[in-house]
Parts: C-alpha cells; structure tokens; sequence
C-alpha cells in the first residue's frame, strides 16, 4: 500500500467508524438513512476535508464529525437525484436505490433527516477550535448545498440549457451541482483548522477544478462505465438526453478537458510543497478513477 493509499484509508476508515457509532434506531427513517449512509462510498468529500485540515496545520482526524456531516449531505443528495422525478435510477452502488427500497415518500424524508443532521454534526462544538469557525463552516456548507449551489445546479440539469447548448452553460451548471460541495468541502477544512483566507482561497480553486475533473470523468463513465462496476446503470444521461462533455465535445474531447480540469487542480496547489502531495495525488486518481 503506498503513502497515499495509507493516508486515504486511514481518514476513510475514520469516516466509516464515525458515522457506524452513531446513535441510530430501528425505526423506518432510521433504516432508509442508514441503508444509503452505510452503503459504501468512497467517502471523498470528507477525505478531501480532513486533507485540507492536515495541509492547514490542523489535527485532522479531529474533525471527523463534521466531515461526517459533509457525506451525509451528499447521500441527500444522491437519495434525490435518484428519485422518479430527478434521475429516475433504480440501483446505486450495485443495491436497489432508496425509493425502491423504502418507497419515494421514505427516500425524500431520509434525505430529508440526512442534510440536517449532517449541518447539525458541522455545527457541534469541538474541543479548542472557537466557535465561529464552526459557524463559518456551517454558513459556507449551507450555501454550497442550497439554491446558489448544489441544489441550483440539479435545478439547470433538470431543465436543461436555454436553448442550444454549450460548454459555459454545462461548465457553469457542474460547477454547481458538483464543485459547490467539493469547495465546501476544502472550505470546512481549512476553516475549522484555522487556515488563512489566501490559503483557503487557493484549495477553492483545487476543488472547484477538481469537481470539474470529477464531473467529466463522471459523464465519460457514463458512455464507456460498465454497471457491474460503477454499481448504477449508465446510458442514463443519454436516455435523459443530458447535455454532457462528451455530447458536446466527443470523448476524446472530453478527455482532453479532463486532462485540462486536473492540470488546473494540481497548478493550483503550487505554493505548497510536499505536504500537499496527497492532494495533488488525489487529482490525478480521480481523473482516471473506475467507480
């Protein structure tokens, strides 16, 4: 296992354990919350957090609970992304997807529980961190979630461009759907661990070509991704009839504003050095990631 295997397994692992150890019941809503939550993953969103802190000179393990709370927020949104009335997707991460086995009203209440627990989990209290980074962190989370962001962006997906469309408007409404949570993400972070605002600036940038990156590669496995291994159906953005990069671009297209997204991602951790080889690293894998 290499140096960045190790430390992605290790902030992984921490996830895991958390979100395993809390309180959860036995009832329905517990039951569909759970069943998404616990499901698998690869955990990014929080890893990328607890990167950021270490990069920002904090504990990051430390952090774990509001990272935690950071994949809570984007099962949310997976568990609505795939309803009837959004992706209509019958299967995530190789199970049936939530609606199917809850039922639709369950899947949007668990979604529902599952973004308010997870901003009450970044809200909490940690030990020798001041409470305003806490409320920094939640206002930045709310915000990369909500209308002018992850939200927003299914909004535009769901409607569609305004008539022809085209790279900006794509670019402009990934950057929202996707790269809002991955900024939110280097954002809790670098805040929690006490960051200054030039640094907190530049891992912004990191993240919001890194979720470029992460979404073009996304719609690439679409087209090329075999089900068994991305644990969902693909086709689904051509059956939806989805504007895409490879859509407009062709996959080699596509490919080559990959490769552009994760350059931008990994020139925008030059004023570090080694310490932000996991980063850099992490670039570099998710543009070539299977699952």
């Amino acid at each position: 296992m290499t140096g960045f295997q190790l430390q992605y397994e290790t902030y992984k692992q921490a996830v895991d354990a958390a979100l395993v150890s809390l309180p959860w019941g036995e009832d329905r809503l517990s039951r569909g919350m759970t069943y998404s939550l616990l499901g698998g993953g690869k955990r990014l969103r929080p890893v990328l957090a607890l990167a950021a802190a270490a990069l920002a000179g904090g504990d990051p393990l430390a952090l774990t609970p509001p990272a935690c709370g950071l994949e809570m927020i984007h099962t949310y949104s997976l568990i609505h992304d795939d309803l009837p009335c959004m992706d209509d997707d019958d299967t995530r991460r190789g199970l049936p997807a939530n609606h199917i086995a809850f039922g639709e009203a369950a899947a949007v209440l668990a979604g529902d529980a599952l973004l308010t627990l997870g901003l009450e989990l970044i809200a909490r209290p940690l030990p020798g961190i001041p409470p305003e980074r806490n409320l920094r962190a939640v206002v930045l989370t709310a915000a990369a979630a909500g209308w002018r962001g992850m939200v927003g962006g299914q909004m535009l997906d769901m409607d569609g461009p305004p008539g022809k469309p085209g790279l900006e408007w794509l670019a402009h409404m990934q950057s929202l759907k996707t790269g809002a949570l991955f900024i939110a993400a280097v954002e809790l972070g670098a805040v929690l661990a006490g960051a200054e605002d030039e640094a907190v600036a530049r891992l912004r940038v990191y993240a919001a070509a890194l979720g470029a990156a992460f979404q073009i590669r996304d719609d690439i496995l679409d087209l090329e991704g075999e089900s068994a291994v991305l644990g969902k159906p693909t086709g689904s953005d051509g059956k939806l009839a989805k504007t895409t990069y490879p859509a407009l671009l062709g996959l080699e297209g596509a490919a080559a504003a990959l490769r552009q997204k994760t350059e931008e991602a990994i020139a925008a951790l030059a004023a570090w050095g080694k310490e932000a080889a996991f980063l850099r690293e992490l670039a570099a894998r998710a543009a070539g990631r299977e699952k």
